[in-house]
C-alpha cells in the first residue's frame, strides 16, 4: 500500500511504506527544505524618522513552515504592528495570494523604535518578493516608503523629503504619488511615485518611466504655487491706515529679523501689521526653504511646497500648551516654534499665554533650536524664528493713557503685565506703541498710500538684508557679541551718549547689544556705513517704549 508524505514547500515523496524510507532520501528531503527556505527570504530598504534625520531601516522577510501568521519584530509601535492587516488586504486585493505558513518580518536596527505606517509598502514588497511574485534581485536598488490601504492604494506619509535627501547615489526611492512632488524638491531624479501596489512590479521591470509618474502629479503643482503667490500679494501695508510709527518699526524688524512687541488697545491694527510682515521679508534662500519644508514634512503639514516662495507664518492660539508650542508628544513632533523656522511666530494676546509656555520660549529664542528629551528618546529641531507679539495695555483692553473710562486698578494692570517675565521682555528687540486711528484719517481716501510704495519698501528691505549678509554673512539679529563690537562700533561722542541713555533706561547687557543691532539695521536701511547719532536715538526710542 502506498503512502504519501508531503513537505510544506510542495515537495511530494512517494514511498512504498514508512519502513522503506532510506536515510539518503531523508537527507535529500531536508536539504531541499533548507534550500527552499533560503529562497523564501527577501531584504527591503526603507527609512525611519528620527527628528529631521531619516534613518535607514532594513526590512527582512522570511517565509517558513508553520501556522499561517505574521510576526513583526524590531521594536514596532502600534501602527507598525497593525500593518499586518493592511498589507494582507492590499496583497489579496491586488490579485496575489498571501503566503501560507509563518511569516517573520524583522525591522533592523532592532534597538530603534519604529513608528507610523511608512513601512507598509516595504513589508508588502518583501512578502511578494519572498513568495516569488516580484524579482528579489532588483530590490537592493530601491527604498520604499508608503502606507497601504485595503484596496492596494498607496497613501502619503510624513517625512518623505528627509528620506529623499538622505537617499544614497546607488539607490532609488519609491514613494506614494501624493508625496512625489515633495520628494523631488531636493533635486533628486531617482524618485518614483506609485498609486497602487500593483504598480511596483511594472516599476521593477522597467515598464514605468520616471516621466510617466511625474506627469500624473503635475496638475496640482501650479495650483499650489498660484495660491502662495496670491496670498503674498493680497497682504500689503496699504491695507493699514495710519500707524506710521508702527509701520516704521515693522520695516526695521523685517530688514534685520528683529523680535517685535506691539502694545495697544483692540482694533488698532496690531494683527494686521503682524500678518503683513511676511510680505515684507526677503524671499527665502533655497537652503533655508528646504529646511523649513523638512520640518513641515515631518509634522505632516499640507501644501509644504508653498514654503519655497515665502517664509512660514505661525499664529497659535493663546490656549496652546507648552508641548504644542515647543514640541513633544509621543511620537515626538515639532512644535509651533519649529514650524515657524526661518519665518515668523506671532503670539497675539501675549499675556494670555500660560506662564510655562512663555518661559519655555526663552531658551529657544537664544539658542535657535529645541532639544526635546524624553525617556524613549531625544530629538533636536531647529527653531530660528522671528518673534512678533501683541498685547493690550490692560486686562480690559482699553487705552489707559487716553481713555479715562478704564476701570482697571493699578494692581490689576501690574499683575497683567507681570504675566510676561522680565527675562522674556529683555529678549525683545523693538517695542512699539500702536495708537488708535482717528475716524477722520481712517476714512480719508486722500491719505491712502500709492500702490507702488509697497514695492519700494520691499526693495529697500532686500537691499538692507543684502548689505548685512555681505558684511557678516547673517542678519543683524544673529550677530554675536564680538560681531556687535566689530560691526556696531560708535564714535566717541555717540558712545558717551549711549552709555548715559543705557544707564537711565536701566538696560541690561543683552538689551544694550540688541539696541546696537537695531541701530545697525536702521543705518543699513539708509545705506550708511557707520551708525550715526540719529540711528542710535531711534533705536533707543524703541527700547524706551518697553
Amino acid at each position: 500500500m502506498y503512502k504519501h508524505i508531503t513537505c510544506q514547500e510542495g515537495n511530494r515523496l512517494r514511498l512504498h511504506s514508512f519502513q522503506a524510507i532510506s536515510y539518503k532520501a531523508v537527507v535529500h528531503a531536508r536539504s531541499a527544505r533548507r534550500i527552499l527556505r533560503a529562497m523564501s527570504t527577501a531584504r527591503i530598504y526603507s527609512r525611519a524618522q528620527l527628528g529631521l534625520h531619516a534613518v535607514l531601516v532594513t526590512i527582512e522577510v522570511r517565509l517558513t513552515a508553520g501556522l499561517a501568521q505574521m510576526h513583526i519584530v524590531g521594536l514596532p509601535k502600534a501602527a507598525v504592528r497593525e500593518s499586518r492587516s493592511r498589507v494582507k488586504g492590499a496583497i489579496e486585493h491586488a490579485g496575489y495570494s498571501f503566503p501560507d505558513g509563518f511569516v517573520t518580518v524583522n525591522l533592523a536596527p532592532a534597538d530603534l523604535p519604529k513608528e507610523g505606517s511608512r513601512f507598509d509598502l516595504g513589508i508588502a514588497v518583501g512578502l511578494l518578493a519572498a513568495s516569488g511574485h516580484l524579482p528579489a534581485h532588483e530590490l537592493s536598488r530601491y527604498e520604499f516608503l508608503g502606507e497601504l490601504g485595503l484596496t492596494g492604494l498607496v497613501r502619503p506619509v510624513r517625512g518623505v523629503l528627509p528620506a529623499a535627501i538622505a537617499l544614497p547615489e546607488t539607490r532609488q526611492l519609491v514613494v506614494p504619488m501624493d508625496n512625489l512632488q515633495e520628494a523631488q524638491l531636493c533635486g533628486a531624479k531617482r524618485v518614483h511615485g506609485v498609486r497602487q501596489i500593483m504598480n511596483i512590479r511594472e516599476l521593477l521591470l522597467g515598464q514605468v518611466t520616471q516621466t510617466d509618474t511625474s506627469n500624473e502629479h503635475q496638475p496640482s503643482a501650479p495650483l499650489a504655487h498660484q495660491k502662495s503667490a496670491d496670498s503674498k500679494k493680497a497682504l500689503t501695508l496699504q491695507d493699514v491706515r495710519g500707524q506710521a510709527f508702527a509701520k516704521r518699526a515693522l520695516i526695521i524688524a523685517a530688514a534685520g529679523g528683529h523680535h517685535l512687541l506691539m502694545e495697544g488697545p483692540p482694533g488698532t491694527g496690531k494683527t494686521m501689521l503682524a500678518k503683513r510682515l511676511i510680505g515684507l521679508k526677503p524671499s527665502p534662500r533655497r537652503a533655508d526653504a528646504l529646511e523649513s519644508v523638512q520640518i513641515h514634512s515631518v509634522a505632516g503639514s499640507r501644501h509644504v511646497t508653498d514654503l519655497l516662495d515665502e517664509p512660514p507664518f505661525r499664529s497659535p492660539h493663546h490656549t496652546s500648551s507648552a508641548v504644542a508650542i515647543i514640541g513633544g508628544g509621543k511620537p515626538i513632533r515639532p512644535g509651533e516654534i519649529s514650524l515657524a523656522h526661518k519665518g515668523v511666530l506671532f503670539l497675539d494676546e501675549l499675556p494670555e499665554f500660560s506662564r510655562s509656555v512663555l518661559e519655555a520660549l526663552r531658551e529657544p529664542l537664544e539658542s535657535r533650536e529645541v532639544e526635546i528629551a524624553r525617556a524613549h528618546g531625544s530629538v533636536r529641531y531647529p527653531a530660528e524664528v522671528q518673534l512678533v507679539a501683541a498685547m493690550n495695555p490692560c486686562p480690559a483692553g482699553r487705552d489707559c493713557q487716553n481713555d479715562h473710562a478704564c476701570r482697571c486698578t493699578p494692581g490689576e494692570k501690574a499683575r497683567y503685565r507681570n504675566r510676561i517675565s522680565g527675562p522674556l521682555m529683555d529678549r525683545i528687540d523693538i517695542y512699539v506703541r500702536v495708537e488708535r486711528v482717528p475716524p477722520s484719517e481712517l476714512f480719508d481716501q486722500s491719505s491712502m498710500p500709492p500702490a507702488h510704495d509697497d514695492d519700494a519698501v520691499k526693495a529697500l528691505i532686500s537691499q538692507a538684508a543684502r548689505r548685512q549678509r555681505a558684511r557678516a554673512g547673517k542678519l543683524n539679529r544673529d550677530l554675536t557679541n564680538k560681531e556687535v563690537l566689530r560691526d556696531c562700533a560708535l564714535a566717541a561722542d555717540d558712545t558717551r551718549f549711549f552709555t548715559k541713555a543705557a544707564e537711565k533706561l536701566e538696560l541690561s547687557a543683552r538689551a544694550c547689544h540688541k539696541t546696537l543691532k537695531v541701530a545697525r539695521t536702521i543705518a543699513d536701511l539708509q545705506g550708511a556705513d557707520d551708525i550715526a547719532a540719529s540711528h542710535l536715538s531711534e533705536a533707543l526710542g524703541y527700547r524706551a517704549t518697553g
